[in-house]
């Protein structure tokens, strides 16, 4: 029994409370400048009692103060429930983080804690704002001290400290000190109670409330090894045989010494039991709402304090040194400890005259004594088991020569004793929880444990109490021991394990992984795992809501290489035989699915793009759906919904699916079965309404005739896709979607699609109403993708520095992910970046907004491009269900390429911009905005032009290891070796001429000739036989312009000519005709007789749109041709990826660009190159692809009227 509370305060619902005001007085102002204290001062116009808020100046210690504290004596115990707090006044002083500690007397502290453990307060940002923190639970207290944690340090600032306590006197009800005696009535059968307790004590076990009633009803509140125990009854059922007991469990170390706040809500059968910052919910068991104690009872308590200080040992070189009674032939050592550690030192001592040394140690949860005896072997016993679990534990000591005894936690019959010969002299210390690790050259102390983490009290050497005051600077005066697991912070039913300053989570079979279990480890669909490369069938486990509340479940997974289905079984695959049912009692069959509760079954419907469930109705003289009447049967679905469709037929229309395919037995009926013959008919199909899915039970209501039977079959849920991968919106002006508040609890994952161009926007971003609380992902720059939180702790972020950029309109995969340990983000396939917090379980994730995805609140910062997959906590949010096309939201990843007023013409690439686009004309030979300006030359007799793919021929070596391995990095070819794409046109009235003609490093070439008679050939040399190919049989030397389009892809030949648009295909037979003999590396000095023939006496005319695979000769001229003043002959020209060295030369070569905008272009065009006239032999011996446009000379003022090609 719990003989030492020193107070308890019971208020009942049928209590009148002396102060109906609300508890928020300012307890701080009104103090004289004697109630406060302080480690140090900067000056005297920074004292401690200048620390008031609103006040003209502000508390600052002293610069060489290095563990600084403000303390205020409030005169007496109040309840308080918020702290603000200021900096000093007209100042770059301030504070941003703190920790408050409390207590009765300023002698013994105990740290506020908030929900699970963290004890870091948010502070300031600057001076003249009040930051109020409100207590996550109120407590009780007549000293507060304030430690600085972190301040301001820009402009020279430093800690400044303004405060005010809010709260009001405890115990105005009852007086503080002394026994008193109270009888609380109750109000019989009361279906609300609220009972509300506060009580210190240093019993782990012991009864702090008991009542019942004459008809069994039970309240009970009672400790248990430090934790509370709640047992409730309303009353158990005689009939039903069920027991009405409840019990429920929060709260851990009670045992302290300090405050615990208790709280017991009831309204009929639901409880909220409340311990500090722990609240525990449950629903009592049994029948009854009403609690029916007796109506009077009398309680006594009585308040007695007890001075305990405990010493907290939380540093890696915390130790105690205490001097001992020298020489003396006995040894006496008591003290109690508590920590949750495996290891470490408890006390150490060198005993007198050499004779060896003692050593206390925990292990393993054991006390291990070890004996050091010189020249003999040191002797080692344990005793004790678990004695690392964060309660108080006795450890007593006693020892002469020859005999040890050691006594864990005061247990008779418990002793350990060792009857070893060793002899005892007492040394002049006794070291507790480490040795120092300096000034230890006469090896006073020395060990192979670790330092000792938890905390001491009550220590006794030799019978004699030690002074904790004498002692009091050499360790922390309070006990700070933290109970992490409680709570428990680990998701998904994980098991926590904590040490002195920090916990794990096991998450062994239980299907996450993490941190805090919080990841699942499973995919949430069948289609997700063929994505990842699972392309056999078999059994998976999927997730469907991922980190969310529900299960991972088994099921099968038939891929196929497009789609893949999820299969889900259960228990009515195989017929069930139904007699004996009515209208007014019906059958009704349960389906029952395979390792899955009907949760997760709704989930992996819900996330599917399509599914379907096969239903079978047999029958004999039963009827079915009975339309238009009422039905005999029917299915229920999602939502217990009842479906009057059957399978086959479409939703809400009471049919089946011979009605719809007109094949039912009878056309008077809807149904086979409704027919009502004395025959088997069946009614059967799929139902593929995925909202109404899956099926969950079958009602059948027509059986009960004389030989009336029916048998039904429900087939496996089938479903594939996943559309919340492909739920896909574009952002395509500045603006914003908006979504319910966000509740993530302690733990929030988000991971979504994206694709933009803009390099600095917002995603996505939830806050409170001040910003003091929010969750932000964004992008900083083109490779800085960064996860910006404030969650109780100031504004942090992590970012993720990515070695391509992020803005290159593909689709790129964010994760991000911040709990109670670290918060990380990554992208794509990418290493997670990380950033990891202090030792705490709770981060503050309350917000008031709704989630903004687009755009920030403050800041906008619009994001422009497409999001799709969008998940926060496993639960996918409908992006396409916020399409507004007025506000720029459009559904898929449509920007303004698709509507564009003006497309990007001649096979121009358009950009996708979301709110704009642009043209990349780059891999055409047009220029302009819309790639709509034809670039184009005139020639005259004796000009011609070169373009080089390649200046020098391959090596055999390189050429073998590009066949090889054609995706080699570090080499190309410069150029496709088994197709060809050519594309120009032309316009003159002089015959014959080469219009174009490209050359290989062999024998190879490709030639388009103009005959004499103005007609146009084709001539392709790949290998030994040049094959030769009319293009057209019309006079094409009319002065008009035409178009020529040639392509080949390996054997085959395609050409395009303006006759009447046709394409002409021809597939090369030949065997010697090979294509890839094009590019062999190879050197020729001359040019093809043939193709000499053809040249004299020129070309005289304009060309324009000249294309060849990538390359666009006239295109790459124009650029240069801004560039040079002078053109010279004969032009030589490179590629654009190479360096530029260039000499031109022309007798007359007049450049141009046309626009095209109303002109009808083709696409899909090649074009080759023209062969210089003959004689070239010198600049022919390059090998490379040529270029060269050449006509005949004419006189110049006949050029300029010739009319040139549009």
């Amino acid at each position: 029994m719990i003989c030492k509370i020193l107070r308890i305060t019971l208020l009942f619902l049928g209590f009148q409370h002396c102060s109906s005001r609300e508890c928020v007085d300012p307890l701080v102002s009104g103090l004289y400048a004697s109630s406060f204290l302080a480690s140090s001062r900067y000056n005297f116009l920074y004292s401690a009692n200048f620390a008031k808020l609103y006040g003209s100046s502000g508390w600052s210690p002293s610069p060489g103060d290095r563990q600084p504290w403000l303390q205020v004596d409030l005169g007496r115990k109040y309840r308080l429930v918020a702290v603000a707090t200021q900096g000093t006044f007209n100042s770059y002083d301030w504070v941003s983080k703190y920790t408050l500690l409390y207590g009765d007397r300023p002698d013994s502290w105990t740290p506020y804690v908030m929900k699970g453990g963290n004890s870091t307060m948010p502070g300031n940002w600057n001076y003249h704002q009040v930051k109020r923190n409100v207590f996550h639970y109120a407590f009780t207290a007549k000293h507060v001290r304030l430690l600085p944690l972190a301040w301001n340090t820009e402009n020279g600032g430093k800690i400044g400290v303004r405060l005010e306590l809010f709260g009001c006197p405890y115990g105005t009800k009852y007086p503080n000190h002394g026994s008193e005696s109270v009888k609380p009535s109750y109000r019989s059968r009361t279906l609300r109670d609220h009972y509300a307790i506060n009580f210190k004590t240093l019993e782990q076990d012991g009864l702090l409330l008991h009542s019942e009633g004459v008809q069994g009803d039970v309240v009970t509140l009672e400790l248990k090894r430090g934790r509370l125990y709640l047992h409730i009854s309303l009353g158990s059922s005689m009939v039903h045989k069920v027991n009405g007991r409840t019990t429920l469990t929060a709260g851990n170390i009670l045992d302290d010494q300090q405050w615990h706040y208790v709280t017991i809500k009831r309204y009929g059968r639901q409880v909220n039991f409340t311990v500090d910052s722990q609240t525990v919910t449950a629903i009592c068991k049994g029948e009854f709402s009403h609690l029916d104690l007796d109506s009077q009872k009398k309680m006594h308590y009585h308040c007695r304090d007890i001075l305990l200080k405990p010493m907290t040992f939380a540093g890696p070189n915390n130790y105690l040194q205490v001097p001992g009674f020298f020489r003396k032939p006995r040894m006496f050592v008591k003290f109690k400890f508590r920590s949750w550690d495996y290891t470490g030192l408890l006390m150490f001592t060198r005993f007198a005259d050499d004779l060896g040394a003692l050593e206390l140690g925990l292990s393993e949860g054991q006390v291990n004594v070890t004996i050091f005896q010189p020249g003999k072997k040191k002797l080692q016993f344990a005793a004790g088991y678990r004695l690392n679990d964060g309660y108080w534990h006795t450890v007593d000591l006693a020892a002469r020569d020859n005999l040890m005894t050691l006594t864990i936690d005061e247990e008779e019959g418990s002793p350990l004793k060792i009857t070893n010969p060793f002899t005892i002299r007492t040394g002049d210390r006794y070291f507790f929880g480490g040795c120092p690790k300096t000034n230890n050259t006469i090896r006073k102390c020395e060990t192979k444990l670790n330092h000792f983490h938890g905390c001491m009290q009550q220590i006794y050497i030799d019978n004699e109490q030690l002074d904790i005051d004498f002692i009091l600077q050499l360790s922390s005066p309070f006990d700070d021991v933290i109970y992490r697991c409680t709570p428990n912070p680990c998701e998904h039913e994980g098991r926590c394990i904590q040490s002195w300053d920090d916990f794990i989570c096991l998450c062994e079979n239980t299907g996450y992984k993490g941190e805090v279990c919080h990841m699942s480890v499973y995919k949430e669909s069948c289609e997700a795992y063929r994505l990842q490369g699972k392309y056999w069938s078999g059994n998976y486990t999927i997730d469907p809501d991922l980190s969310g509340p529900l299960k991972p479940f088994e099921v099968y997974c038939k891929m196929k290489s497009y789609k893949a289905w999820t299969v889900i079984l259960h228990d009515r695959v195989d017929g069930t035989k139904v007699t004996g049912s009515t209208v007014d009692r019906p059958y009704v069959g349960n389906v029952n699915y395979w390792n899955a509760s009907w949760d997760e079954v709704t989930a992996l419907a819900n996330t599917s793009m399509y599914c379907e469930q096969w239903i079978d109705y047999s029958c004999y003289k039963s009827r079915l759906l009975n339309t238009p009447s009422e039905p005999y049967g029917y299915w229920i679905g999602r939502n217990n919904e009842s479906h009057y469709y059957w399978g086959g037929a479409f939703r809400e229309v009471q049919k089946c699916g011979c009605s719809i395919n007109q094949t039912c037995t009878d056309p008077k009926f809807h149904c086979n079965c409704d027919a009502d013959y004395r025959q088997w008919y069946s009614d059967k199909g799929y139902l593929d309404f995925r909202d109404h899915l899956p099926v969950r039970r079958v009602v059948i209501g027509d059986t009960n005739r004389t030989n009336s039977e029916a048998q039904y079959t429900v087939g496996p849920l089938r479903c594939h896709g996943d559309r919340n991968i492909w739920n896909t919106i574009s952002f395509v002006k500045p603006t914003y979607i908006t979504f319910p508040t966000f509740k993530p609890g302690s733990s929030a994952d988000i991971s979504f699609h994206f694709k933009t161009y803009r390099d600095n926007c917002v995603f996505l971003e939830n806050s409170d109403e001040q910003l003091r609380n929010f969750l932000r992902i964004e992008l900083n720059t083109t490779q800085n993708l960064a996860f910006v939180f404030m969650v109780g702790d100031g504004i942090l972020n992590v970012t993720l520095r990515s070695p391509m950029p992020l803005n290159d309109n593909e689709w790129h995969f964010v994760q991000a992910e911040i709990n109670v340990k670290l918060a990380r983000i990554k992208v794509d396939w990418q290493p997670w970046a990380v950033r990891r917090f202090p030792g705490q379980t709770f981060v503050t994730m309350e917000f008031s907004h709704p989630i903004l995805v687009g755009a920030a609140n403050r800041t906008l910062r619009p994001f422009l491009g497409c999001m799709r997959g969008l998940r926060m906590n496993g639960v996918p949010l409908d992006l396409e269900g916020k399409v507004n096309e007025e506000q720029g939201i459009r559904r898929n990843c449509t920007g303004e390429c698709l509507n564009a007023t003006i497309p990007c013409r001649n096979s121009g690439q358009c950009i996708e911009g979301y709110a704009s686009y642009t043209c990349d004309c780059n891999n055409t030979a047009f220029d302009g905005f819309y790639c709509h300006k034809d670039i184009g030359a005139y020639f005259e007799i004796g000009s011609w032009m070169r373009y080089n793919i390649r200046k020098k021929p391959i090596s055999d070596e390189a050429a073998w290891a590009n066949w090889i391995d054609p995706h080699f990095d570090n080499f190309s070819l410069g150029y496709n070796d088994t197709a060809d794409d050519v594309e120009f046109s032309f316009s003159t009235l002089h015959t014959p001429a080469v219009l174009l003609y490209i050359s290989s490093f062999v024998q190879d070439y490709i030639a388009v000739i103009l005959k004499t008679d103005g007609s146009v050939d084709l001539r392709y040399r790949l290998g030994l036989i040049t094959h030769k190919y009319q293009l057209t049989h019309r006079n094409l030397a009319d002065g008009y312009p035409h178009y020529i389009n040639i392509t080949r892809h390996n054997r085959t030949i395609k050409s395009q000519v303006p006759d009447n648009n046709t394409v002409t295909s021809n597939s090369v037979k030949s065997p010697v005709f090979d294509g890839d003999l094009f590019p062999v590396p190879s050197e020729i000095g001359d040019i093809d007789k043939e193709i000499k023939r053809h040249n004299a006496p020129g070309f005289i005319g304009c060309i324009s749109g000249v294309r060849y695979n990538v390359y666009a000769p006239l295109k790459a001229l124009t650029t240069l041709a801004t560039l040079c003043s002078s053109v010279s002959s004969p032009l030589s020209l490179f590629p654009l990826s190479y360096p530029l060295p260039l000499s031109l030369s022309l007798p007359s070569l007049t450049l141009y660009q046309k626009q095209l905008l109303n002109i009808p272009i083709f696409s899909q065009i090649l074009l080759t190159s023209v062969v210089p006239r003959a004689g070239s032999r010198q600049q022919a011996a390059h090998g490379s692809v040529y270029y060269r446009l050449m006509w005949k000379w004419k006189n110049q003022r006949s050029r300029r009227t010739r009319r040139s090609p549009s």
